[in-house]
């Protein structure tokens, strides 16, 4: 099967060889696996942190969104069934999605929105999955809960940022105040939902101040947590909560202390590196996230379409990743 792999890390992506086109033996399901014929995919900043920053012995296949349709099931499937359109985000310690076919777990796949073609859907499950533990299991927020309460997005118009958005717009009573820094990215979040957008290039509280806000209940923190995290701690409000998926190279956590503010980690890789007993809650949510789509609450964050999937296509969409000037998701289609 054809593939896109790295087989040396840290190379700058200017550079041919930090991703090249290779051939692969189709793989074989395990019990569990489903195993997908891939038909569109989708570009994650953790694609390029894993290709800069994961050393490798032999070549690795990356790429954490997909949608496909099942070729075929291991024994104790229960879930789908050969022939099924699904869409997913794969774990971290298995091959990747830049691949002809790929072996993902039944309990992390969900049954593709009906209402998208392929590459409108494989925007989604990564980031869909992030924004909705973020706010609803790591933040606590309850389905038609936040009342009177503000949601802060740092790096709105992003991937994660565009789907958060919705989802707290959509099923929450937050106020969602989204950042972006330029009129197209800034129009964009409007578009998704927001209340309100400031610019992160400038003070966070004048911007918020210039809303008549003093203070923020909750911030979600997506980009550049270091950068601004003096500003966050500032303008949350006493008891108030942090969640990022960043990875700011130190935090002082000493600073929330005073606030009794709480920090809260999100990776939606958690569950599936460590099989936690509610792993499938990752399909279920999927599931749900795929209803909403079809219902016409939530819409695909497509951003560009980067074309075929090859090594020369990917190699464009990691170095737009890397300029942090994207918006939305990236995406690739077909062999």
């Amino acid at each position: 099967m054809k593939a896109v792999a790295y087989t040396q890390h840290g190379l700058p992506i200017s550079d041919p060889a930090a991703l090249v086109d290779i051939t692969l033996p189709i793989p074989t399901p395990g019990p569990r696996d489903l195993r997908v014929e891939v038909r569109a995919i989708s570009v994650n900043p953790v694609d390029t942190k894993v290709r800069t920053g994961v050393a490798v012995t032999e070549p690795r296949v990356l790429g954490f969104d997909a949608v496909g349709i099942v070729d075929a099931v291991g024994d104790e499937v229960t879930l789908f069934q050969p022939g099924d359109a699904v869409f997913y985000a794969g774990a971290i310690g298995r091959a990747g999605s830049n691949a002809e076919y790929q072996l993902v777990d039944e309990r992390i796949v969900g049954h593709k929105p009906a209402s998208l073609d392929d590459a409108a859907a494989a925007a989604l499950p990564l980031t869909a999955i992030t924004a909705w533990e973020l706010l609803f299991d790591r933040l606590r927020i309850a389905e038609n809960g936040g009342e009177g309460q503000t949601l802060l997005v740092i790096g709105a118009a992003g991937g994660v940022g565009s789907i958060l958005v919705q989802l707290a717009r959509q099923l929450t009573r937050l106020t969602v105040i989204g950042t972006a820094s330029r009129p197209d990215t800034q129009d964009w979040v409007y578009a998704l939902g927001a209340h309100h957008v400031i610019d992160h290039t400038q003070p966070l509280g004048e911007g918020l101040q210039r809303l008549g806000i003093a203070e923020v209940s909750h911030v979600a923190s997506l980009t550049h947590t270091d950068q601004h995290y003096d500003q966050i701690v500032a303008v949350l409000a006493p008891q108030g909560q942090l969640a990022l998926i960043d990875d700011p190279g130190q935090l002082d956590v000493m600073a929330l202390k005073r606030k009794s503010l709480s920090l809260h980690w999100e990776s939606m890789f958690t569950r599936s590196s460590f099989n936690t007993p509610d792993v499938q809650r990752q399909h279920e949510l999927l599931e749900r996230v795929a209803a909403l789509i079809d219902a016409g609450v939530l819409r695909t964050t497509l951003g560009e379409h980067y074309g075929r999937i090859n090594a020369a296509n990917l190699r464009q969409a990691h170095a737009l990743i890397e300029s942090h000037r994207a918006r939305g998701k990236l995406v690739l289609e077909g062999f």
